[in-house]
């Protein structure tokens, strides 16, 4: 007679743990192999590269007045981190700060950095409030990636854009989200799309309107955006204390208010659904607009250094990733020229 030797049946719930123990462990690998590709390409990042800025650790301040503070985008260990140079000097050496950012703004000794982590699975983005030391003074989650910051001129006010899908004002479908808080009081309005709407005249009501691009004024309650709805933009001037907006021109992104309240900078699209914008200033008195000198496309939100003077960012030539700041004359004459190479967020204190 022959006899077949037992088959080695493995219990169920054993197969089952094994399973998973097998599972868990590939995840783990993968996740590792995530974050050393990640590190290894911050370490990169990370290394000063020859020729590049002279950037020093040192005090950094908001309320310290002749400084220009920017985003450093130099490669090296103060790769994101808030720096300063002298107003009269922008080429000079850095300040760098500890504090790193992908997007900062700040006013009368009131910053706003929005920060964005990168994970496993997904990156964290959160917005934070900053006294004049740079300190933090309140951290809010932020619900996509950070696109734009801004504070009123008396510091009373931040507000700040995320992309909550899609990753540019050019791709297909985006949505975004714009917040305002009261740091005084630390009132947050999450979506300034709880804001009455009226448009050309009448109240308004639809499904798909975004804002971003937020500006202040003076008077710690209008403030100018971005509406978009129907696949149009708007400039719309909006009042915090009636928590309204009303359309004001067509065609406008990215409003930024001169110190002096009379003009606003903005990008205008040059052709429909493209992604090319140039810079022009609207007079707020006349509607007017004047097409600025650069003529590079202007995917950013220009600020002002003065009443003459508009600074903004441009892809920096030859560098992934990377950005230089550039600015012009405000009344259309004039050229071009670059402000600090390797830099983003401009803020004049």
């Amino acid at each position: 007679m022959t006899t077949t030797a037992p088959r080695n049946h493995m219990p169920p719930l054993r197969r089952r743990l094994l399973i998973l123990v097998t599972a868990v462990l590939l995840l783990a690998g993968l996740g590792t192999a995530v974050v050393l590709h990640a590190a290894s390409r911050a370490d990169r990042a990370n290394r000063p590269q020859p020729g590049g800025p002279a950037v020093d650790t040192g005090k950094l301040t908001l309320d310290r007045k002749g400084r220009l503070t920017f985003v450093n985008a130099a490669a090296g260990p103060h790769r994101t981190a808030v720096a300063s140079v002298p107003s009269t000097d922008p080429g000079g050496g850095r300040t760098a700060s500890d504090l790193k950012c992908a997007r900062f703004y700040a006013a009368a000794g009131t910053g706003v950095c929005l920060q964005s982590v990168p994970g496993v699975l997904k990156q964290s983005n959160r917005a934070l409030l900053l006294d004049a030391d740079l300190r933090t003074k309140r951290t809010f989650p932020l619900a996509g990636t950070p696109s734009r910051a801004r504070v009123s001129p008396s510091g009373r006010f931040a507000a700040w854009t995320v992309f909550v899908s899609g990753e540019s004002y050019s791709s297909a479908f985006f949505s975004t989200r714009t917040s305002i808080l009261d740091t005084r009081t630390m009132r947050l309005t999450p979506s300034l799309e709880t804001f009455s709407v009226v448009l050309d005249g009448k109240p308004y009501h639809a499904s798909d309107i975004n804002f971003w691009g937020v500006t202040f004024a003076s008077d710690d309650d209008t403030f100018y955006a971005t509406l978009n709805t129907a696949n149009r933009t708007y400039l719309v001037r909006g009042s915090l204390s009636r928590r309204t907006v009303t359309t004001l021109v067509e065609n406008v992104e990215c409003p930024s208010l001169s110190p002096d309240g009379t003009r606003v900078a903005f990008k205008k699209r040059v052709l429909s659904r493209t992604s090319l914008w140039h810079e022009y200033v609207l007079d707020l008195s006349t509607l007017k607009q004047t097409a600025l000198a650069e003529r590079h496309s202007v995917d950013d939100q220009a600020t002002w250094l003065d009443d003459d003077t508009v600074a903004y960012a441009l892809p920096a030539e030859g560098k992934v990733g990377s950005s230089d700041l550039w600015s012009m004359p405000a009344d259309g004459t004039g050229t071009p020229r670059l402000l600090i190479a390797n830099a983003s967020s401009p803020a004049p204190l």
